[in-house]
């Protein structure tokens, strides 16, 4: 498993934690480390929800790049000590390895710190690890050492099994993605400032997108709708690809919310349910409050994208001579979203249907994890949600079964 410390460092223990940060920082390149952090400091612009986005979606490399700081390293909190222990875990996996390997490792270090990726597939790698090793599996880094399709082969008591870990996005599954959103909202939300100081008052900003939005000219025309409409005090706009209503907000408990930008997007939330996409643009001098609320014609089908990579990635990466696991990180997913795929059996049933079909033959069992267990936050934090085919020859191996048991 990996290592979970108390938050009160010791004088050996911030010793120790320095040299792993520095052991991760020297595995990444320290100049491509280096311009990593400035990068995401110059992009995420404070106040814009595409700030916040991206502070979110990048939260692996901005928690080590402040824990590279002694002061802020010695006060870590329970998540911050997580990602420090996989980054520990990378550091020393590559002081393991011969000169071919370490580059493999290194080379998926750097993928992780380009563009839009992240660290997530590296981290989701040996956490994966770390939980079967805590398992009682002996576990060996195929992938990395061989350039096998499969990342890792686990053995344990004659039992052996291939481990693909796989990182799929939920936004795949979105027909109006979260970044597209934020997009949109960091646009339009100048105008609605100025609009609500000539406008006092509570209001809401309702967004029906029958097929969603699709590329950036979409986003820019309903911004221009959206200008349109305040700018000739219209309360509603519609047309085949969108439907705009202004209407003053009532919502029970809100309206005597002393902070509406933290206490009405939860209640906003108990309203309009987990796919709407929020926000909150507030005229502190007036108290007046514009909520914006859109949602696609359609659902998410997030584990349906989710289905898509499992046939994919059983069809290319397991070798079919060994009992294969499939361990899909979801990322790019809300808590409450991954609550309500697993309280209404949502992605359990999709993924058990996946099993049934022929592409899944050499698949014993699939996990799915997210952000939540990652940092500690879920209700099983060394865990994962474990889906076992029963079709398959070795599901009812024991050896096996502390890898491939159902949840």
């Amino acid at each position: 498993m990996i290592p979970i410390a108390s938050p009160a460092m010791s004088p050996a223990e911030l010793k120790t934690d320095t040299t792993a940060l520095k052991a991760f920082v020297t595995l990444a390149g320290a100049a491509t480390w280096r311009n990593r952090v400035k990068d995401l400091g110059a992009r995420a612009q404070p106040g814009s929800l595409s700030g916040r986005a991206l502070q979110q979606r990048h939260a692996l490399e901005l928690i080590l790049a402040r824990l590279t700081k002694p002061e802020l390293l010695a006060k870590a909190g329970r998540a911050e000590r997580r990602v420090l222990g996989f980054a520990r875990e990378a550091a020393a996996l590559a002081k393991s390895l011969p000169e071919g390997p370490r580059a493999r490792l290194k080379a998926l270090v750097g993928e992780g710190l380009t563009g839009k990726a992240t660290l997530i597939p590296l981290f989701h790698l040996v956490r994966t690890a770390a939980l079967l090793r805590g398992r009682g599996f002996d576990v060996r880094f195929d992938g990395i050492l061989h350039g096998t399709g499969h990342d890792l082969l686990i053995h344990r008591g004659g039992a052996t099994a291939e481990v693909v870990c796989e990182t799929v996005s939920a936004e795949e599954g979105r027909p109006l993605h979260k970044g597209d959103w934020a997009s949109l909202v960091d646009r339009v939300n100048p105008e609605l400032q100025t609009w609500l100081a000539a406008h006092p008052g509570r209001y809401i900003l309702k967004m029906t997108l029958p097929e969603g939005v699709t590329h950036e000219t979409q986003l820019a025309d309903l911004h221009g709708r959206i200008s349109a409409m305040l700018a000739d005090e219209r309360r509603q706009d519609s047309s085949a690809d969108a439907v705009l209503k202004l209407d003053p907000l009532v919502l029970a408990g809100a309206q005597a919310a002393s902070d509406p930008q933290r206490a009405l997007p939860a209640r906003l939330r108990q309203v309009f349910g987990v796919e709407a996409h929020l926000a909150v643009t507030a005229d502190p001098a007036s108290g007046s409050v514009l909520v914006m609320a859109a949602r696609a014609g359609r659902e998410n089908d997030i584990a349906q994208a989710v289905k898509r990579r499992l046939a994919t990635t059983a069809a290319v990466r397991l070798s079919g001579k060994l009992p294969g696991i499939l361990s899909v990180f979801l990322d790019d997913i809300e808590a409450a979203e991954w609550r309500s795929m697993r309280d209404t059996l949502e992605l359990e049933g999709v993924v058990r249907r996946f099993l049934t079909e022929a592409v899944a033959k050499p698949v014993v069992a699939v996990t799915c994890t997210t952000r939540q267990e990652l940092f500690g936050m879920g209700e099983a934090p060394d865990n994962e949600l474990r889906f076992r085919n029963p079709g398959h020859a070795a599901a009812k191996n024991i050896s096996l079964e502390p890898a491939i048991s159902s949840t």
